[in-house]
C-alpha cells in the first residue's frame, strides 16, 4: 500500500504563492525556449567553424588561412599551386591563389561577425524575457541555461 505524503508548512512556504500562467506568460516562456535552442545552434555553428566566441582572435580557420597566405607569398609567382575548391584541387597561379585566399578569409570573417551578431541579439532578447518572467513568477520558474 502506497503512503501518501502530506506537505509540511515549510514545504508550502518554499513553494510560495501559486501564480496563474496567462497566455502571454506562456508565449514568453515558449519564446525563451525557442531563443535558447537558437542560441545553442548558433554556438554549435561557431564551434564547427573552429571559432572560440570568447576569444575571436584565436580563430583556427582564420589562422590557417593567414599561415597559408604567408606560405603563398613566399612561393614563386610563376608556380602553379594546388587550391582546394570543394572536394577537388585545382592548379592555379600564385597571384590567383592569393586573391582567392583573400576572398575566402573575408567571407569567413563576414560569416563569423554575422553569427556573433545573431548570438548577441538572441542573448539580449533572452535577458529581457528573463527579467519579465522572473518579475512575474519569482522563484517559481527556472530559466537558467
Amino acid at each position: 500500500m502506497a503512503t501518501r505524503r502530506m506537505l509540511t508548512k515549510e514545504d508550502e512556504a518554499s513553494i510560495g504563492e501559486e501564480v496563474e500562467v496567462r497566455r502571454e506568460d506562456q508565449d514568453k516562456i515558449n519564446k525563451f525556449s525557442r531563443l535558447h535552442q537558437r542560441e545553442l545552434a548558433i554556438e554549435e555553428e561557431l564551434k564547427a567553424k573552429n571559432i572560440q566566441t570568447l576569444t575571436p582572435t584565436y580563430q583556427k580557420e582564420k589562422e590557417d588561412l593567414d599561415d597559408l597566405n604567408t606560405e603563398l607569398e613566399l612561393a614563386d609567382e610563376d608556380d602553379k599551386v594546388p587550391y582546394k575548391i570543394g572536394d577537388a584541387f585545382f592548379h592555379v597561379s600564385q597571384p590567383q591563389a592569393l586573391e582567392m585566399l583573400g576572398v575566402a578569409a573575408a567571407k569567413l570573417e563576414e560569416e563569423i561577425e554575422e553569427l556573433e551578431s545573431k548570438l548577441e541579439e538572441c542573448q539580449d532578447e533572452m535577458a529581457e524575457l528573463k527579467i519579465a518572467l522572473y518579475a512575474r513568477f519569482g522563484k517559481s520558474i527556472n530559466l537558467e541555461t
